[in-house]
């Protein structure tokens, strides 16, 4: 009943896995221990939330592996990773997707992922040939809004660690944020749900700004917030959301 339930619900949503595979997404262990959870997967998460055209399915399957990740969930971002890949991400994008993520979430975590990951990779054959080299021609800069971030991180927390200032520089905003194998919008977007993931709304402002710079809608954002309730925990959504609506009614100002 379980199968059949999670293979409707994800038919519904577009998705081109198999009964087989959405089966998997779900431990069999969940319907014996807890079926209302398996129901409620089934006729609200999987059917319902991941067919909200509010957010493209490509997104949705974007904001949970970087929620996963985030989470330290390696055990189920095989599964994950391997909807994502079926719903349109590319191998490369969530290669760069770990790698950012490791500058936000912490090295352990990303570590872990790459490690979660390497048996679909290679199931499916990807090689090092269709991943982001480690040092391929960067994006331009905007080098005002560099400017801005530069000034105000300078006149904050200079005298408290020049390191990190440095290596906020250097590494994140004049190197990772401008490699080129994860779209700005989408290096945006997996940053503020990694944020919201990891319980850390005070620093949302900057980057859900700069993620609705980068052309994430005010529409995407909220349907991102509703997405991660289910992935994050209600608490840590409702967190985020007192700043997700400071940003929205500055910018409508």
């Amino acid at each position: 009943m379980k199968t059949r339930m999670i293979a409707t619900a994800f038919a519904l949503a577009g998705t081109a896995a198999s009964a087989q595979d959405l089966a998997r997404s779900l431990p069999g262990a969940v319907d014996a221990v807890a079926p209302a959870l398996a129901a409620y997967s089934a006729e609200d998460l999987f059917a319902s939330v991941w067919n909200d055209e509010a957010l493209p399915m490509r997104d949705r399957a974007l904001v949970t592996f970087a929620a996963l990740v985030t989470r330290h969930e390696a055990d189920a971002l095989g599964r994950h990773a391997e909807l994502a890949l079926d719903a349109g991400v590319t191998p490369a994008e969530l290669s760069e997707t770990i790698t950012h993520l490791a500058f936000y979430t912490g090295w352990g975590n990303a570590t872990a992922a790459a490690e979660a990951m390497a048996p679909v990779y290679e199931s499916r054959g990807v090689t090092a040939e269709d991943l982001p080299a480690p040092d391929p021609d960067l994006l331009p800069l905007d080098e005002e809004a560099e400017a801005a971030r530069e000034d105000t991180v300078q006149t904050n927390f200079a005298h408290v660690s020049p390191g990190v200032v440095e290596t906020t520089r250097e590494l994140l905003f004049n190197d990772l944020w401008l490699r080129p194998d994860l779209a700005p919008r989408d290096r945006s977007m997996v940053t503020v749900a990694a944020l919201i993931a990891a319980g850390q709304p005070e620093q949302m402002t900057f980057h859900l700004n700069r993620a609705m710079d980068n052309g994430l809608t005010q529409e995407e954002a909220g349907a991102m917030l509703s997405h991660l309730a289910f992935y994050a925990g209600w608490p840590r959504v409702f967190s985020a959301m007192p700043v997700a609506r400071q940003v929205f009614e500055s910018r409508a100002n």
